[in-house]
């Protein structure tokens, strides 16, 4: 396993981590088996958030007497000091420790990311965190590249967590940016929320990315484990075989498949378009099927609430039939 240094943090992580997500699926006890193979493979990176449900707590129970061996990572929506000084503590419970490594603010929109900096924002009570030994480091998660362009400017973020995969790769400048300023680049989303179904061509193309301190593939089973460091730990040139089916994967999803680029919006009926597409893929491909509805039920607009206009289709950059997609949604959720 090969080792980076995450930026500013200076923490010593393995190039691949783990994804919390998919541990819905199992428990507790599956958990702690693919911990202790994680610590057998090498790999020291576990990242989660107190939005998945049950991960944290799963997490808690499965590095007891290990928890030392990992550098752990989680993240929270809150968005001012005293909601996210609440989910810091909420966190330590759930983890069973008295430290995180890293906390991040987890993915704000535009409105958001000057919120959560402003006096009684989220980062005042991350800052008293760290200084109270709670936290080591901070960081953020983000899915557009206008914020992307924002963060990377920004002293006090330490860290990085955006999408990078074959299909989305509108990131690669800001990634290389990342590298310049020292700051480390956590990639998500390696398999394009499950889209793509060859993990080990998926991880290889991340893995040729120097400018990538970590990739965290989400993994409920002890297989994937095996395949994902297998892929990592193959630091061979890309084939000409590999090359292949990556244009072979970008042909096939670079038609219906939605980069969260939002350059769509602002859609005439107030629908968060590519959050209805994400949370659609949890639901498809991810199989995280009641993790899914209930996010997709709290949503103010539905995929029924698509008037048809076709204006965010115009505005598209990978003319994705979004009406027809809308439609999809609406089929899958009933509304």
């Amino acid at each position: 396993m090969e080792y980076r240094v995450l930026g500013k943090t200076g923490l010593k992580i393995s190039r691949m981590g783990f994804g919390g997500i998919p541990i819905q699926k199992i428990d507790a006890e599956g958990t702690k088996n693919l911990m202790e193979q994680l610590l057998a493979e090498g790999v020291n990176y576990i990242d989660t958030a107190r939005a998945y449900t049950v991960s944290e707590e799963y997490l808690g129970y499965a590095l007891q007497g290990i928890r030392q061996n990992f550098i752990l990572a989680t993240k929270s929506m809150a968005r001012t000091a005293e909601a996210m000084a609440k989910d810091i503590d909420l966190s330590l419970q759930k983890l069973q420790t008295d430290y995180i490594d890293l906390y991040q603010i987890h993915n704000p929109n535009a409105k958001d990311f000057d919120a959560v900096q402003a006096p009684g924002g989220a980062l005042e009570a991350l800052r008293a965190a760290r200084e109270a030994g709670k936290i080591g480091h901070i960081g953020i998660t983000l899915h557009a590249v206008d914020l992307f362009e924002k963060a990377v400017e920004l002293p006090w973020v330490e860290t990085i967590m955006f999408p990078y995969n074959i299909v989305e790769t509108q990131g690669e400048e800001l990634i290389a940016k990342c590298a310049e300023k020292n700051i480390g680049f956590i990639c998500m989303k390696p398999l394009a929320g499950g889209a793509i179904d060859d993990a080990t061509t998926a991880l290889r193309f991340i893995a040729a990315n120097p400018n990538v301190t970590v990739v965290i593939p989400g993994m409920a089973e002890e297989k994937e484990i095996g395949q994902n460091v297998a892929a990592i730990s193959n630091t061979a040139p890309l084939t000409e075989a590999e090359q292949a089916k990556i244009k072979e994967i970008r042909d096939f999803l670079g038609t219906n498949f939605c980069r969260r680029c939002n350059y769509c919006t602002p859609c005439s009926a107030g629908i968060n378009i590519s959050m209805i597409f994400l949370i659609e893929g949890y639901f498809s491909r991810y199989n995280l099927k009641e993790w899914a509805e209930t996010r997709y039920r709290n949503l103010e607009k539905k995929a029924s609430d698509c008037i048809e206009c076709g204006v965010c289709e115009t505005r598209c950059p990978y003319n994705l039939p979004i009406r027809q997609m809308m439609q999809n949604a609406k089929e899958v959720f009933g509304e």
